[in-house]
Formats: C-alpha cells, sequence, structure tokens
C-alpha cells in the first residue's frame, strides 16, 4: 500500500548552497531511518499476508474487508495528526507512532477470525498512517533547511526498508510462523526507533509557515532552517511561490507547515492574483491529478497486499517466493524513484506520467495473467518501475496550479484510491478469481495515462 510517506515535493532555489550545518545531516540520517523503518515493518506484514489468510480462514472477500481497516485506520488517523504535530511538535509525533507501529506489527497473526483481524488492522493502520503524516511533515521541514531536493531519497529510503523487509520475511517465511516472525520485528523497530528518535527530538526543526519565515528566535537546540535567497527578494510584489525558471522548473516548491497547511501568504501567492474564474479550472484540474494520485494508490495496495497471494494462492509458489515476488515491487521502485529526478527533468512531467502509466498498464498484466511465476515476477517489477514516480509528480502538478492547498486536496483525493482498493480487490476475486481481479490495476494505470495526456495543455508545467 502506498504510505503516506509520498505527499511532498521541494526544490532548491539556489544553486550554490553551503554545506548543511552538522546537525541537519544528522537529522537527515535520523529521518531516513524513520522512512527506513516504515517500509521495513510494512513489508513483514505483507509478506505474511497468505499465511494470516489461511490461519483466520477467510474468503479473499473477507480478507478485503479485514485489509480496509488498514486504510480507514490510516485516513481517519490524518486530521487527528496533523493536531497533535501542531500541540506537540511533529518529531515527538513521529517519534510516538514509530513506537505504536512497532508493537502493533505484532498483532495480526495473534488473531482467529476475519472480524478480529480487521480490528487489529485498524490499529495498525492509526499507527502507520500516523507515522508517515507526522515524518513526511518533518521532512517538508528539513527539505526547506536543507535547500536540496532531498525528498526522494526519503522515499527511496521507505523502498529500500521494504526490499530488506520483504527479503527477510522470504527467508524466514519456510521456518518461522507468521507470529513469531513478526514478533522479531518489534524489538528491531524500537530500537532503530529509539536511537534515530533521540536526534530527532533533540534537534527540532523550526514549524516554518513558509521557506525563509523567522518566527523569532529559536529555542535552545532548535535548528532554524536558512532563509533561501528568493524569499530575500525586496521586490514586494513579487511571486515567492512560483517555480524558478531552471530544468527543474517543472516541479513544485511545497511551501507547507508541519501540519500540512499552507500559510495565508504563500496561498494568496500561490493564487497570484488569479481571478475567481480562474480559480475555478485550477480547482477541477487539482481534483483531476488527484484522480490520477488515486489510480496510482490503488495499483500499489494491490501489489503490496495481493500480490504475494497471488503467487501463493493461484500459481502454488511457497511463502518464500510469494516474498520474493513483492520484493521484485520494491526494488523497481526504489530504482525508479532513485532515478525519478533525472526522468522528469528529461520528459517533463506530462511525458513522464504517461510513460508511467503505460509501463505499469502493460506489466500488471503479465504479473496477473502470466502462468509462470517467473513471468509474474517480471509483469510485477515492470508494474512497480511503472507507478515509482506517478503519484508524486501528480502531486507536483496539482501544487503547480494552486500552490499548498492544491497538494493537500490531490493527497486527500488519491488516498481515496488506497481506501477502495483493498475491499473491491477482495469481492471481484470472489467473483472472478484474484487474476481478473488484479487486471483492474491495469485498467487504472491506463486511465491514469490518458488523463496525463488529456490534460497536458492545462496550466501546469508540460
Amino acid at each position: 500500500m502506498p504510505t503516506l510517506n509520498k505527499i511532498g515535493t521541494a526544490l532548491s532555489r539556489s544553486h550554490h548552497t553551503p554545506a548543511p550545518d552538522p546537525a541537519l545531516r544528522r537529522l537527515r540520517v535520523a529521518l531516513t531511518v524513520f522512512f527506513a523503518v516504515d517500509g521495513f515493518l510494512f513489508a513483514g506484514w505483507v509478506v505474511r499476508i497468505p499465511a494470516i489468510k489461511a490461519q483466520v480462514g477467510a474468503s479473499a472477500g473477507q480478507l478485503g474487508l479485514a485489509l480496509l481497516g488498514v486504510s480507514v485506520g490510516a485516513v481517519a488517523t490524518m486530521v487527528l495528526t496533523g493536531r497533535l504535530c501542531r500541540a506537540y511538535g511533529s518529531e515527538r509525533v513521529t517519534v510516538a507512532t514509530g513506537v505504536l507501529l512497532s508493537l502493533s506489527i505484532a498483532l495480526p497473526p495473534r488473531t482467529h477470525s476475519a472480524m478480529a483481524l480487521g480490528l487489529v488492522l485498524l490499529c495498525f493502520g492509526i499507527s502507520y498512517g500516523g507515522m508517515n503524516v507526522a515524518m513526511n511533515s518533518v521532512a517538508v521541514d528539513l527539505v526547506a533547511a536543507l535547500r536540496r531536493p532531498v525528498m526522494s531519497s526519503f522515499h527511496a529510503a521507505y523502498s529500500m526498508g521494504g526490499l530488506t523487509g520483504a527479503g527477510i520475511g522470504g527467508l524466514l517465511a519456510p521456518h518461522l510462523s507468521p507470529a513469531t516472525h513478526l514478533l522479531l520485528l518489534t524489538p528491531i523497530g524500537l530500537v532503530a526507533v529509539g536511537l534515530a528518535g533521540r536526534v530527532l527530538v533533540a534537534h527540532p526543526l523550526r514549524g516554518q509557515a513558509a521557506v525563509g519565515t523567522v518566527a523569532g528566535p529559536p529555542a535552545a537546540g532548535e535548528v532554524t532552517p536558512p532563509v533561501p535567497e528568493a524569499a530575500q527578494d525586496p521586490n514586494p510584489d513579487s511571486d515567492p511561490a512560483a517555480p524558478a525558471s531552471s530544468p527543474g522548473a517543472g516541479q513544485v516548491t511545497a511551501e507547507v507547515t508541519a501540519e500540512g497547511a499552507p500559510p495565508v501568504s504563500s496561498r494568496d501567492a500561490s493564487r497570484g492574483g488569479k481571478s475567481a474564474a480562474e480559480i475555478r479550472p485550477s480547482t477541477a484540474l487539482v481534483a483531476v491529478f488527484g484522480l490520477i494520485a488515486a489510480c496510482t494508490a490503488y495499483g500499489e495496495g494491490a501489489l503490496a497486499e495481493w500480490g504475494p497471494l497471488h503467487i501463493q494462492q493461484d500459481l502454488h509458489g511457497g511463502p518464500g517466493i510469494a516474498a520474493a515476488g513483492y520484493a521484485c515491487v520494491t526494488l523497481a521502485m526504489t530504482l525508479g524513484r532513485l532515478s525519478g529526478t533525472a526522468l522528469l527533468l528529461r520528459l517533463g512531467q506530462t511525458r513522464a506520467l504517461v510513460l508511467g502509466g503505460l509501463v505499469a498498464c502493460s506489466g500488471m498484466l503479465i504479473g496477473a495473467l502470466a502462468p509462470a511465476i517467473p513471468l509474474v515476477m517480471i509483469g510485477f517489477a515492470v508494474t512497480g518501475l511503472g507507478l515509482a514516480n506517478l503519484f508524486p509528480t501528480a502531486i507536483a502538478r496539482a501544487g503547480e496550479l494552486t500552490g499548498p492547498s492544491g497538494v493537500a486536496a490531490a493527497s486527500t483525493l488519491g488516498y481515496g484510491g488506497m481506501l477502495l482498493g483493498p475491499p473491491s480487490i477482495g469481492f471481484l476475486a470472489d467473483a472472478f478469481g484474484l487474476p481478473t481481479a488484479l487486471t483492474t490495476v491495469s485498467l487504472l494505470a491506463a486511465v491514469a495515462a490518458g488523463i496525463a495526456w488529456a490534460t497536458r495543455h492545462s496550466g501546469a508545467t508540460a
């Protein structure tokens, strides 16, 4: 499933960025650990879904409803987490939810009915969603402080953590029960959260409303983001949210608070003095790009939660092979995200969206319908490669239209796909079989590509 760890994108405005402060370097390492732990723990759960399904005796439809608990918990906690970040600081909330996630990962294999599994997964989803919102809030502030486009490195850390978790899960699955395996992940998560959390809490970033906004002298131990040159423009009529005219200007600079809400000045700047008649079409286009994000989130969730089950149930692969299938997805997405910036600069956002959607469409047709496990794994990997940059690119295009408010709106729509995916696949699998149900990922990837092509002449940069 997609994680909330994909909602922010930021670009440096200066080509002459000074060396980062040592405290910022330590914060970046610590935050990278949190992203990796998030992916590692989630992958540990994903690769044991087939065994837990058999343990609770759930049908495909019942499993889909139980998996809905993760999505409902994650989405429902978004607003509450924002308030907690505002009250206690994003760093503290990140640590607290990291502890809860490490504890809740051990609960799913201790259930013996689909209903109990769904309730446990609701708790798991609350901690998972809360951690993603909080650590992404820290990441947005850190990107602004570093004045470097390092957000993709955090996303890649999540994917690498998922790859590691899937690999270890594949090795342990033939030898350990799901209960023992997931229980072993709890101390690993707690130790990592404890070590990285000490750094995160000791050096809190100031929750600046916008890049370069100074709200008084920093408190002891706080790291104050440096003021970028673009924020020092003496011309009051200039648009501080406008993208720079550099090769990376096709992306959006997300000036977002730790709670995800844009400051008044940033919101006004993002409108750039547009009339109400001009704002309405932009709002509609934000919804369109949110639909692209929803199609992508649907596919990522299907691969994570139903891909291993397809290999084990329909193709009779062992639990280790099923885990290897998810590892193929995470490896491909890691490579795709590490090369995402170069791809966007070379092709532009429209071509990158269209290409990604078409690649994911063809890959999932192979992954869903191929009769041999090696071909299915190749199909899964191709799908992961195609999906890797669709969600963040769609969110960036929404941000170009209406600023940070567009980012927030499109992200919310995007996670609707995550919410609807698990039960939809489950019900379709009961009616038509899991391979046929998984072809809906291909359909929605093609829809995303078509939307991107149809809106290529919109106000966003192509």
